[in-house]
């Protein structure tokens, strides 16, 4: 009796012991829909169409980047499942989008969505369903809110931040600036035109003489830079993404305007916007980076741009490798990449946007002195640009790398 009791005991440890590390090992294991143990299903909405469709490349990067990945074994033996949907740089297509890859597709998190007009439109039904709408590509202020917002996190640095740097630079080179303003007319041009008021304070209703804003459903915007140069200003503030943002480099270059021209960063690419709208008509445009320009020579012994390189000539050779989208679009998936990695086996909503509000790294496509960094009351992952000035073929770098928050 006493070695049967000796066994049954025996017995009794062991199953005691398997059931306490299965529990542990399936306590170690979580998931919400999109993720399992092979795959992590991911969305995302693009203007592959319409008038924003230079944008496009971004998504296609992603894409890229993201078979990269699962060529190489995946993230913690997952793959990546990339589900891109055309919205046209549509508010409305935005919202249908959105649902059928929340509710159809069921995927984890929607990712680097593009567009301010897309991204508010979206933003309340994603906090709602609490579904990650994580590093979208705008730099409208408002997501950094996590109060608020707490499942909506931005990626670039910020519009008004990025326009308050202009106006610190005006306010030294020329504090007797006579400004026009050519914005697009929604969240994102305003947005852009708040920062640089608030940059300029006081001075902005002197300095600020002459106010165009268009519709992306203009053909052209000719006619609203032939108004901005009848104002007689001396320097030139161009809102617009990349498809009216050539155009305008163009009509000024066309009318001989030789005002400062300040161009936005999201059409500061040379591939998309300087080069259709010609290298001769750009000479002297001057706009803010945080990433490394890859027609910039100094780079080109550069570990990080090479890392970049090799990806676009291995991965995606269709790519432009001239194009800051593509830049972006390989930046943004590293960052991604990371935060998946933190999640490790906790594949949760809440723990991918746990991961994403602790980030502290650098990427090696970004500018020395930038580094990605975000808290649980901080959702701006990049706050910092440098002035850039375009000779030539490519753009050149001067002065600090700065931040362009409030009180900096």
């Amino acid at each position: 009796m006493a070695f049967v009791a000796t066994r049954l005991a025996i017995a009794s440890t062991a199953l005691a012991l398997f059931a306490a590390s299965t529990s542990g090992a399936l306590a170690q294991k979580k998931y919400d829909t999109g993720a399992t143990d092979t795959e992590i299903k991911i969305g995302n909405i693009m203007p592959y169409s319409g008038p924003a469709s230079a944008y496009g490349i971004i998504g296609k990067t992603e894409a890229a980047y993201f078979k990269k990945i699962n060529a190489e074994g995946g993230i913690n033996g997952r793959k990546i499942n990339f589900v891109s949907y055309d919205d046209a740089y549509s508010p409305p297509k935005a919202v249908e989008q959105a649902r059928k890859l929340v509710e159809s597709d069921e995927v984890l998190l929607v990712f680097n969505s593009l567009g301010t007009p897309s991204n508010s439109a979206i933003q309340k039904y994603m906090n709602a369903k609490k579904v990650p709408q994580i590093f979208v590509a705008t730099g409208a202020t408002k997501w950094n809110d996590p109060k608020d917002f707490p499942w909506t996190m931005g990626w670039q640095p910020s519009y008004q931040s990025e326009s308050r740097i202009y106006a610190k630079y005006l306010l030294k080179e020329k504090p007797d600036a006579k400004i026009a303003v050519l914005y697009q007319n929604d969240d994102y041009g305003k947005d852009y035109l708040k920062g640089l008021k608030d940059g300029l304070g006081a001075k902005a209703a002197t300095m600020i003489i002459a106010e165009e804003s268009f519709e992306t459903s203009e053909p052209t915007i000719d006619n609203h830079i032939v108004k901005l140069k009848a104002s007689n200003a001396d320097v030139f503030i161009d809102i617009a993404t990349p498809k009216f943002a050539a155009q305008a480099i163009k009509k000024a270059g066309e009318l001989e305007w030789k005002a400062l021209h300040i161009l936005n960063n999201v059409s500061a690419s040379v591939g998309s916007v300087i080069k259709p709208a010609g290298y001769q008509n750009a000479q002297g445009i001057i706009s803010a980076q945080y990433l490394k320009d890859t027609t910039d020579p100094q780079w080109d012994k550069d570990p990080g741009m090479k890392a970049y390189l090799d990806f676009m000539t291995k991965d995606f050779p269709e790519g432009d490798k001239l194009d800051n989208g593509t830049v972006v679009g390989y930046g943004v998936s590293q960052t991604l990449v990371q935060v998946l990695k933190q999640c490790g086996d906790d594949l949760t909503r809440e723990n991918v946007m746990k991961q994403a509000a602790n980030l502290n790294f650098e990427i090696g496509i970004y500018l020395p002195g930038t580094k990605i960094k975000t808290s649980p009351t901080d959702f701006a992952p990049i706050e910092q640009l440098q002035m850039q000035r375009f000779k030539g073929e490519a753009w050149e770098r001067f002065g600090p790398v700065m931040s362009g928050e409030k009180g900096s």
